[in-house]
Protein backbone atom coordinates (compact mmCIF):
# COMPACT_ATOMS: atom_id res chain seq x y z
CA UNK A 1 0.00 0.00 0.00
CA UNK A 2 1.36 3.47 -0.93
CA UNK A 3 0.93 6.36 1.33
CA UNK A 4 -0.31 9.75 0.09
CA UNK A 5 0.74 12.67 2.31
CA UNK A 6 -1.04 16.30 2.00
CA UNK A 7 0.53 19.33 3.45
CA UNK A 8 -1.06 20.50 6.23
CA UNK A 9 -2.34 24.35 6.12
CA UNK A 10 -3.71 27.25 8.74
CA UNK A 11 -1.03 25.59 11.81
CA UNK A 12 1.04 27.46 13.84
CA UNK A 13 4.00 26.30 15.92
CA UNK A 14 3.78 26.61 19.70
CA UNK A 15 6.47 27.07 22.00
CA UNK A 16 6.92 25.44 25.94
CA UNK A 17 7.86 27.04 29.02
CA UNK A 18 11.26 24.64 28.70
CA UNK A 19 13.68 24.86 26.50
CA UNK A 20 15.62 21.89 25.48
CA UNK A 21 19.01 22.96 27.29
CA UNK A 22 17.13 23.39 30.42
CA UNK A 23 15.32 20.23 30.02
CA UNK A 24 18.34 18.68 29.53
CA UNK A 25 19.93 19.96 32.55
CA UNK A 26 16.97 19.06 34.95
CA UNK A 27 16.58 15.45 33.97
CA UNK A 28 20.42 15.44 34.25
CA UNK A 29 20.76 14.21 30.29
CA UNK A 30 21.24 15.18 26.82
CA UNK A 31 18.67 13.83 24.08
CA UNK A 32 19.89 12.08 21.17
CA UNK A 33 18.92 9.78 18.10
CA UNK A 34 21.21 6.05 17.65
CA UNK A 35 20.00 5.30 14.23
CA UNK A 36 21.21 1.54 14.06
CA UNK A 37 20.51 -0.03 10.24
CA UNK A 38 21.61 -3.15 8.57
CA UNK A 39 20.49 -5.92 6.44
CA UNK A 40 17.97 -8.39 7.99
CA UNK A 41 19.37 -10.80 10.81
CA UNK A 42 22.50 -8.28 10.49
CA UNK A 43 22.07 -8.43 14.44
CA UNK A 44 21.31 -4.61 14.80
CA UNK A 45 17.75 -5.05 16.76
CA UNK A 46 19.71 -7.41 19.09
CA UNK A 47 22.24 -4.89 20.26
CA UNK A 48 19.68 -2.48 20.16
CA UNK A 49 17.83 -3.80 23.07
CA UNK A 50 20.58 -4.71 24.57
CA UNK A 51 22.20 -1.26 24.41
CA UNK A 52 18.84 0.42 25.73
CA UNK A 53 18.74 -2.15 28.93
CA UNK A 54 22.49 -1.00 29.17
CA UNK A 55 21.33 2.39 29.64
CA UNK A 56 18.61 2.13 31.36
CA UNK A 57 20.88 0.60 34.06
CA UNK A 58 22.99 3.43 34.12
CA UNK A 59 19.80 5.78 34.76
CA UNK A 60 19.50 6.83 31.23
CA UNK A 61 16.54 7.21 30.15
CA UNK A 62 16.47 5.52 26.77
CA UNK A 63 13.75 4.09 24.05
CA UNK A 64 14.15 1.27 21.26
CA UNK A 65 12.48 2.43 18.56
CA UNK A 66 12.40 -1.56 15.87
CA UNK A 67 11.45 -1.37 12.41
CA UNK A 68 9.12 -4.51 13.02
CA UNK A 69 7.27 -2.95 16.08
CA UNK A 70 6.39 0.28 14.51
CA UNK A 71 4.89 -1.47 11.53
CA UNK A 72 2.16 -2.63 13.99
CA UNK A 73 1.42 0.41 14.69
CA UNK A 74 2.37 3.56 13.64
CA UNK A 75 3.12 2.55 10.22
CA UNK A 76 1.01 -0.28 9.31
CA UNK A 77 -0.94 1.12 6.65
CA UNK A 78 3.07 1.18 4.23
CA UNK A 79 4.40 -1.56 2.33
CA UNK A 80 7.94 -2.17 1.24
CA UNK A 81 8.12 -0.23 -1.76
CA UNK A 82 10.84 1.92 -2.53
CA UNK A 83 8.18 4.69 -1.70
CA UNK A 84 6.54 2.96 1.38
CA UNK A 85 10.15 1.96 2.44
CA UNK A 86 11.43 6.48 2.46
CA UNK A 87 7.75 7.33 4.09
CA UNK A 88 8.31 4.79 6.54
CA UNK A 89 11.94 6.45 7.87
CA UNK A 90 10.58 9.73 7.43
CA UNK A 91 8.02 9.12 10.25
CA UNK A 92 10.35 7.01 12.15
CA UNK A 93 13.60 10.48 12.04
CA UNK A 94 10.46 12.79 12.97
CA UNK A 95 9.46 10.64 15.79
CA UNK A 96 13.11 9.83 16.97
CA UNK A 97 13.81 13.53 17.19
CA UNK A 98 10.70 14.06 19.40
CA UNK A 99 11.93 11.62 21.87
CA UNK A 100 15.51 13.02 21.53
CA UNK A 101 13.79 16.61 21.69
CA UNK A 102 12.51 15.41 25.49
CA UNK A 103 16.43 14.63 26.20
CA UNK A 104 16.12 11.04 26.25
CA UNK A 105 17.90 8.71 24.23
CA UNK A 106 16.26 7.35 21.22
CA UNK A 107 17.35 4.15 19.74
CA UNK A 108 16.45 3.23 16.30
CA UNK A 109 16.32 -0.18 14.47
CA UNK A 110 15.45 0.17 10.70
CA UNK A 111 17.12 -1.66 7.93
CA UNK A 112 17.11 1.71 6.22
CA UNK A 113 18.03 0.71 3.26
CA UNK A 114 18.57 3.58 1.45
CA UNK A 115 21.48 6.24 1.89
CA UNK A 116 19.12 8.78 0.83
CA UNK A 117 16.96 8.49 3.35
CA UNK A 118 19.22 7.91 6.23
CA UNK A 119 20.55 11.37 5.11
CA UNK A 120 17.73 13.33 5.55
CA UNK A 121 16.90 11.54 9.07
CA UNK A 122 20.39 13.12 9.99
CA UNK A 123 19.84 16.58 8.37
CA UNK A 124 16.12 16.75 10.09
CA UNK A 125 18.55 16.34 13.66
CA UNK A 126 20.70 18.97 12.58
CA UNK A 127 18.75 21.45 11.17
CA UNK A 128 17.41 20.82 15.11
CA UNK A 129 20.52 20.56 16.83
CA UNK A 130 20.12 17.14 17.64
CA UNK A 131 23.06 14.84 18.05
CA UNK A 132 22.57 11.76 15.19
CA UNK A 133 24.72 9.05 15.52
CA UNK A 134 24.57 6.63 12.62
CA UNK A 135 25.47 2.87 13.69
CA UNK A 136 26.07 0.58 10.81
CA UNK A 137 25.33 -3.13 11.94
CA UNK A 138 27.52 -4.81 9.37
CA UNK A 139 27.51 -8.35 7.98
CA UNK A 140 28.14 -10.41 5.05
CA UNK A 141 24.37 -11.46 3.12
CA UNK A 142 25.95 -14.79 3.40
CA UNK A 143 26.04 -14.47 6.74
CA UNK A 144 22.47 -12.80 7.63
CA UNK A 145 21.06 -15.24 4.89
CA UNK A 146 22.14 -18.25 7.48
CA UNK A 147 21.18 -17.01 10.63
CA UNK A 148 17.76 -15.98 9.02
CA UNK A 149 15.88 -16.35 12.18
CA UNK A 150 12.28 -15.58 10.84
CA UNK A 151 12.81 -17.87 7.80
CA UNK A 152 12.65 -14.65 5.41
CA UNK A 153 15.52 -15.14 3.38
CA UNK A 154 13.95 -18.72 2.44
CA UNK A 155 10.88 -17.25 1.60
CA UNK A 156 12.65 -14.11 -0.75
CA UNK A 157 14.98 -17.15 -2.75
CA UNK A 158 11.70 -18.71 -3.14
CA UNK A 159 10.18 -15.69 -4.49
CA UNK A 160 7.58 -15.56 -1.54
CA UNK A 161 8.90 -12.21 -0.66
CA UNK A 162 9.18 -9.51 -2.99
CA UNK A 163 11.42 -6.45 -2.74
CA UNK A 164 13.38 -7.94 -0.06
CA UNK A 165 16.56 -6.33 1.01
CA UNK A 166 20.17 -7.90 0.12
CA UNK A 167 18.36 -10.20 -2.12
CA UNK A 168 15.78 -9.11 -4.32
CA UNK A 169 15.84 -4.92 -3.64
CA UNK A 170 18.84 -2.91 -2.99
CA UNK A 171 20.52 -1.85 0.52
CA UNK A 172 22.54 0.85 0.30
CA UNK A 173 25.55 0.38 2.92
CA UNK A 174 26.56 3.69 4.79
CA UNK A 175 30.23 5.58 3.33
CA UNK A 176 31.02 6.94 7.03
CA UNK A 177 28.67 5.87 9.61
CA UNK A 178 30.03 7.37 13.25
CA UNK A 179 30.08 3.47 14.27
CA UNK A 180 30.80 0.05 12.34
CA UNK A 181 30.56 -3.03 13.92
CA UNK A 182 30.94 -6.19 12.23
CA UNK A 183 28.48 -8.09 13.99
CA UNK A 184 29.76 -12.11 12.84
CA UNK A 185 33.35 -10.56 14.40
CA UNK A 186 32.01 -8.84 17.58
CA UNK A 187 29.85 -10.00 20.48
CA UNK A 188 26.76 -8.45 21.61
CA UNK A 189 28.57 -6.82 24.67
CA UNK A 190 31.22 -5.72 23.13
CA UNK A 191 29.49 -4.28 20.81
CA UNK A 192 27.28 -2.57 23.46
CA UNK A 193 30.69 -1.28 24.67
CA UNK A 194 31.78 0.17 21.55
CA UNK A 195 28.79 2.33 20.81
CA UNK A 196 28.98 3.15 24.57
CA UNK A 197 32.67 4.50 24.25
CA UNK A 198 31.90 6.35 21.45
CA UNK A 199 28.73 8.06 23.23
CA UNK A 200 31.13 9.01 25.95
CA UNK A 201 33.72 10.11 24.34
CA UNK A 202 31.46 12.89 22.91
CA UNK A 203 29.99 13.44 25.90
CA UNK A 204 26.75 12.40 24.89
CA UNK A 205 26.48 10.48 28.08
Amino acid sequence: MSSSAATSTNITWHEGHVSRDERAQLLKQRGLTIWFTGLSASGKSTIASALEQHLLHRGISAYRLDGDNIRFGLNKNLGFSPEDRTENIRRIAEVSKLFADSAAVAITSFISPYRADRESARSLHDEAGIPFVEVYADVPVGVAEERDPKGLYKKARAGEIKEFTGISAPYEAPVSAEIHIRTDQTTIADAVHQVTAFLETQQYI
